[in-house]
């Protein structure tokens, strides 16, 4: 059985690529590229190195991208049963490089070793004129949550290569930020054909073909504008309650007092969805929610419990009580699912 030696490009031209991945190139007889669209090749091809790629794969599952990188990690792990092969992708092998992972993970026993490589991301900032000192997150387009950005940081997003990505990116960005909000398509940084092009967020995805060196830049969103995120919602609860420039009124309450607001804010949401008033159902829903930041201020701020403990215990009953979910357990019908229920109920407290 052979090995598979992953190697990196680097972000760009021929010049970026570290000496030690051009070594390992001209030594190597069977080298494959994840894609050949990078601006390192061609000057390899000048320099006569030959290669096989797998940009037949992105037209392939040219609708279905998830199935690009397990089936470029088959294939390599096929053909290194017979031979030692080299693997070489844009940018850092170690970064936002599913394929590296999937390669590493592997079950076949292959031995799989990773040569450091450039990474894009300081050419990337270089390119939009950031300065990373303020934190960003780095997340691949084709997998990450939305709820776990931090929109108060720089974000880059890797793998935009196709305006597919780039719509389901965008709609998933617009669950926090402005539809208008400027984001930049940064295409092949730091390489003599890097191209910026700052849009409105709406416009992400209009764009044409596949490029497989185009990576997003949002820059952080300012608290003026960032109204759509959770984390926005406690940090104004924490400057309400902070007890040398918060709100009076509001630190002079506790439990009981605010137990009133609490039934009437419920009522009112109550009224709301029985006259399908949708808008009104979403600044009630956010009133309630507001008195629950507000129970567990009081409670943190008397030290005896916080938000972290409401939702550990939440997110715990979320998961036990839903098996059929998240296990392995079948459930055929509404009555077999409440039945279920009724008995992870009984063993919740101890009956």
């Amino acid at each position: 059985m052979g090995k598979i030696e992953i190697i990196g490009l680097g972000p760009g031209d021929f010049h970026q690529m570290p000496i030690g991945s051009y070594d390992i190139i001209k030594k190597s007889e069977h080298v494959y590229l994840r894609t050949e669209d990078h601006p390192a090749v061609a000057q390899l091809k000048e320099k006569g190195h030959s290669f096989k790629t797998y940009d037949f794969l992105y037209e392939k599952f040219n609708e279905d991208f998830e199935k690009v990188y397990p089936a470029i990690v088959d294939d390599l792990l096929e053909k290194s049963k017979n031979q030692d092969i080299v693997y070489a992708v844009p940018g850092h092998p170690m970064v936002a490089e599913l394929t590296t992972q999937l390669l590493l993970q592997n079950d076949t026993g292959t031995d799989v070793k990773v040569m450091n490589g450039h990474s894009f991301i300081d050419d990337l900032f270089s390119a939009v004129q950031a300065d990373p000192v303020e934190g960003f997150q780095l997340v691949d387009g084709l997998d990450f949550q939305v709820e776990s950005l931090s929109p108060d940081q720089h974000l880059i997003i890797m793998q935009v290569y196709h305006p597919m990505v780039a719509g389901d990116v965008k709609l998933d960005l617009m669950k926090i930020y402005p539809d208008d909000y400027p984001v930049a398509r940064v295409d092949a940084a730091g390489s003599s054909q890097e191209t910026v092009t700052w849009v409105p967020l709406y416009e992400l995805d209009f764009f044409e073909g596949v490029h497989n060196l185009l990576s997003v830049y949002l820059p952080p969103l300012s608290p003026n504008k960032n109204w759509r995120s959770f984390a926005r919602s406690r940090d104004l609860t924490d400057q309400i309650f902070d007890f040398d420039q918060g709100d009076l009124w509001v630190l002079n309450q506790d439990h009981k007092s605010l137990w009133p607001y609490l039934e009437e804010e419920s009522e009112e949401l109550r009224q709301a969805i029985e006259e399908d008033d949708i808008d009104n159902m979403i600044e009630e829903l956010g009133d309630v929610l507001l008195q629950v930041l507000y129970h567990s201020k009081v409670a943190e701020n008397e030290g005896f419990f916080s938000l972290e403990d409401i939702l550990e215990s939440l997110n715990q009953k979320l998961y036990r009580r839903h098996p059929n979910v998240f296990g392995e357990l079948e459930v055929d019908s509404i009555e077999e699912l409440e039945q279920l229920w009724e008995d992870i109920k009984k063993d919740e407290n101890g009956e």
